[in-house]
Formats: C-alpha cells, sequence, structure tokens
C-alpha cells in the first residue's frame, strides 16, 4: 500500500476493514491491498444494510424480492402495471425469478394478471388496490428505515457517496 494510501486510512476511524488492511500489509507488504478498503466495506455494508431493511420488510409480511416488484409497479406510475418482460428488466432477474415472485403476490391478492391489449399472447401484472395500499405504507417505512442509515452522514458527504458509487456503478455497466 502506498505511504500516502496507508496515511490516509490511519486518519480514518478505524474499522473491521482497516484491521484486515494493517494485517495483509504486515503479512505481505509485497501487495497492495487498497482495494479491498472500498470493495471489504462496500460488501460489509451490503450485507448490513440488507439485514436492516429485510427486518422493516418483515414487519409487513414481505421480503426484498417481493417489495422491489411492488415497488417497480407502484413507481410505474398508473395504471400501475407492467408486462413480466418489463418487471424482469427494471429488476434485473431472470424471468423464472420474476415469475416466482408474481405468484406470491398474486396467491396473497396483492398483484393480479389481466390479458394485454397490445399483444393477445401476453398478459400485464397489475397492482391490487391491497397492493397499492400495502407499497404505500412500506415505502415509507423502507424511507425512515434508510434515512436512520444514513443519518450520521452529512448532506454533502451523501452527495458525494452517491456520485462516486453512481461513478463506480455506471462504470462496471451496472
Amino acid at each position: 500500500m502506498s505511504s500516502i494510501l496507508a496515511s490516509r486510512y490511519n486518519n480514518l476511524v478505524s474499522d473491521h476493514v482497516t484491521t484486515i488492511l494493517e494485517q495483509w500489509q504486515h503479512e505481505r507488504p509485497d501487495l497492495d491491498p487498497s482495494p479491498m478498503a472500498i470493495l471489504g466495506r462496500l460488501v460489509r455494508l451490503s450485507k448490513h444494510v440488507e439485514q436492516v431493511l429485510e427486518r422493516n420488510f418483515k414487519r409487513n409480511n414481505l421480503h426484498g424480492g417481493l417489495f422491489d416488484v411492488l415497488a417497480t409497479l407502484r413507481r410505474s406510475g398508473a395504471p400501475f402495471c407492467l408486462t413480466p418482460t418489463q418487471l424482469q428488466t427494471a429488476m434485473m432477474l431472470s424471468s423464472g425469478a420474476t415469475t416466482h415472485r408474481i405468484d406470491r403476490l398474486e396467491q396473497r391478492g396483492l398483484v393480479s394478471r389481466q390479458p394485454d391489449p397490445n399483444d393477445r399472447r401476453g398478459y400485464l401484472i397489475s397492482l391490487t388496490a391491497e397492493g397499492k395500499t400495502l407499497i404505500d405504507k412500506v415505502i415509507e417505512t423502507h424511507l425512515t428505515v434508510e434515512e436512520s442509515l444514513l443519518a450520521d452522514l452529512s448532506t454533502d458527504e451523501r452527495e458525494q457517496l452517491g456520485e462516486l458509487l453512481a461513478i463506480f456503478s455506471t462504470r462496471l455497466g451496472l
């Protein structure tokens, strides 16, 4: 690890990844473990955030995958319906995973399948009134939970982090 990079990490609040970096620097000074400083933290943060969000979904008898379908339909605007392919693309899932989620939500009366007036062979997935009520409630608690996760970051830090993550994900083609 370069001396500039090492000094920057020594000035940060120490976390688990800092310890890992120090251990690698001690054991293998010939390696540059600096990618772990970013990716290790992203992985750890992702797991933590997912656990926190899942607790909120569970309180509403959902999980992240079902929330994703409902949220995708809701944010698509009235009349809150999409084709299975549009859902699949928006959620970056396989057709099988999308169908499984739709089936589960349909069984619960949160979405319905209707014939697609533009495609005799196709159908549309629509939010039911119950599904719309649920997602409108859950999105409010979801945003409250997300806000609590970011509470210790200043507005400038949030903007900077958001911009850097957007650059990173765009460059990875995500």
